[in-house]
């Protein structure tokens, strides 16, 4: 009997000429223009100088800026009034102002003084904007430090020399860490969207009232609807592997059977909520805006573009019952850290439940009238 319900969904599926083709394109889409527009690096800061020394220590300092590849010099000014109408013309996003006697302070008095204004309209771009240079800054005063002790010759003084050690994203790449973080969403969309679109889709065509006559169990035929969609979860899967590593560089540093075995407990609870959806909604477009209203809510507290850790305290509570969490933070720690199922223990209590839960919600909501 499953065999023959497995054919009809497959049927179906293959009937509709749109379908296949967008289950093949769309992680492929996805994964080649999400990692460059999602991607919170901020690079290419305008920044606009006001040099009041003009002296060599000025015009090193400048150009040490300029060279770690964060900002763009777009316009060197006379005083702060001019700098501030490059701002409001929003040719500026920094103002780093260097007061006159630069120089001489730094090497008479060894200390200096410099002003960084920042535009922050927005917030993370001045944030960040502001702690990038106040970094570069402070390691061009140490660059001059070091100058200096290695020129005496009279005293010796003791240096401590810190080098920095990026582990499991060496070069931090903010495409390393959003492209494991994609295939969860795509896995989202594509295993959520279409069960919840079969049944009701089914009702409006009318094959579900001749289903309802026929003595098929209500376990076999929720089972029927979950198969096909854990068969394309597997096959949208292994093509944004495919993706990830021909254009990226980027392959999994644990087992990719790992990511399979959590694949398969997350598409079935994903595809289960879907159908529960799918009972629950008389027509096709309530079936979408019900679960567009969803997938917004579980993609943006699922930690794909802001961290959980930085949302407030009820928040992340809430976080809590969303599958999409879990399974980020599996793939995440497979593709950068290469964890194991071992140490996955958490992830795997939580994907389970999930998929227990609205797979037993979905048969028993499935009402089957003879």
């Amino acid at each position: 009997m499953i065999k023959f319900l497995l054919e009809k969904e497959f049927k179906q599926i293959f009937r509709n000429t749109f379908l296949p083709r967008m289950i093949l394109a769309f992680p492929v889409m996805v994964l080649l223009v999400f990692p460059l527009a999602a991607n919170f690096e901020i690079k290419n800061i305008n920044l606009c100088v006001v040099d009041n020394d003009h002296s060599s220590y000025s015009n090193q300092l400048v150009q040490k800026v300029i060279s770690s590849g964060y900002y763009k010099l777009t316009s060197v000014v006379e005083n702060s009034k001019e700098a501030l109408h490059q701002i409001e013309k929003d040719k500026a996003d920094i103002i780093l102002e260097i007061p006159a006697n630069f120089e001489k302070d730094l090497v008479r008095e060894q200390t200096a003084h410099l002003l960084i204004s920042a535009n922050s309209v927005n917030g993370t771009k001045g944030g960040l904007g502001s702690a990038y240079l106040s970094d570069i800054v402070t390691d061009f005063s140490s660059e001059v430090r070091e100058k200096w002790i290695q020129s005496a010759t009279a005293t010796k003084f003791p240096v401590i020399e810190m080098v920095s050690q990026n582990r499991f994203n060496p070069h931090l790449s903010y495409k390393i860490y959003m492209v494991p973080a994609l295939m969860v969403m795509v896995l989202t969309m594509l295993c959520g969207f279409l069960p919840a679109l079969n049944i009701v889709g089914e009702k409006e065509a009318g094959t579900m009232e001749q289903i309802n006559v026929t003595p098929i169990p209500k376990f076999v035929f929720i089972l029927s609807k979950l198969l096909p969609y854990w068969i394309i979860g597997f096959t949208v899967l292994t093509i944004a592997f495919g993706v990830a590593y021909a254009v990226y560089g980027l392959s999994p540093a644990g087992s990719v059977g790992t990511i399979y075995f959590f694949a398969a407990l997350y598409i079935l609870g994903i595809s289960g909520f879907g159908l529960v959806i799918s009972n629950y909604s008389n027509t096709m477009q309530q079936a979408m805006f019900v679960m567009y209203f969803f997938m917004l809510i579980l993609i943006l507290m699922s930690g794909l573009f802001t961290p959980i850790n930085s949302m407030a305290e009820w928040a992340q509570y809430i976080t809590v019952f969303n599958p999409l969490k879990y399974f980020m933070q599996v793939m995440r720690l497979v593709y950068l850290k290469g964890s194991g199922i071992s140490e996955l223990g958490t992830q795997f209590i939580a994907l389970f439940c999930f998929a227990s839960f609205f797979n037993i919600w979905a048969i028993l909501n499935y009402r089957k009238t003879v």
